[in-house]
């Protein structure tokens, strides 16, 4: 066959082509070996950084000395042995770790212990005590404002905050008039308490909870 033929010129191509895909795939051996080596190997975990951290907690001074990584969360539940305080999507997605630091909620999941140094955090065990409900508590109980109950302290703390925040003239993304004294209205509390998810849908009880406790929405 003539070596100038349009067929030859094929063939050739094609072999440089098939040449340079088994030199590329040779060239990435290595790098594959090493990835693979790597997902076999054992990571070597970091080693711990503890820390001292004092706050006040449901009105009780605390001192703990936890590793610098220990959200806030952690540092309630496995420390301080307040399980009230529930760990559900730990992403800051779901609100039942919400707690009241400072006066202002937050989900408790989302921060370090270290970073509230001298704070004054409360949770669902320093609301109220059985014999002494808080009236939001109380307000849950009498219309029913929970179903497994999983999600229900994180509500409550959130709507005792928010109910809070409404006094102090904090707006929401649905207040019409930012110059106006705040007032409660329903779309208020539901863009209010959108942080905080109940997968039992009992929503509507929560709101009736609500109402009862900030005396009548608008």
């Amino acid at each position: 066959m003539d070596k100038d033929s349009p067929l030859e010129t094929r063939v050739s191509r094609r072999k440089v082509l098939i040449a340079g895909g088994v030199s590329a795939a040779a060239g990435a051996l290595p790098t594959v070996a090493t990835l693979a080596n790597e997902a076999t190997t054992p990571s070597v975990a970091r080693p711990a950084v503890m820390s001292k951290v004092q706050f006040e907690v449901n009105g009780k001074p605390r001192a703990l000395e936890v590793d610098t990584r220990t959200t806030l969360l952690d540092a309630l539940r496995e420390h301080l042995r307040l399980t009230g305080t529930k760990k559900g999507c730990d992403h800051g997605q779901c609100g039942a770790c919400t707690v009241i630091v400072d006066g202002r909620r937050i989900n408790s999941c989302l921060t370090l212990a270290v970073m509230h140094e001298g704070a004054r955090i409360t949770t669902i065990e320093g609301l109220g005590t059985p014999d002494r409900l808080h009236p939001m508590q109380a307000a849950f109980v009498k219309h029913d404002g929970y179903q497994c109950g999983y999600c229900t302290p994180g509500q409550i703390c959130s709507a005792v905050a928010m109910l809070q925040e409404v006094k102090d003239g904090i707006p929401s993304h649905v207040t019409e008039d930012l110059t106006a004294r705040s007032t409660l209205s329903a779309a208020e509390v539901r863009e209010r308490m959108s942080g905080n998810i109940c997968r039992c849908g009992a929503y509507s009880n929560i709101l009736d909870a609500i109402d009862e406790v900030a005396g009548g929405l608008a």
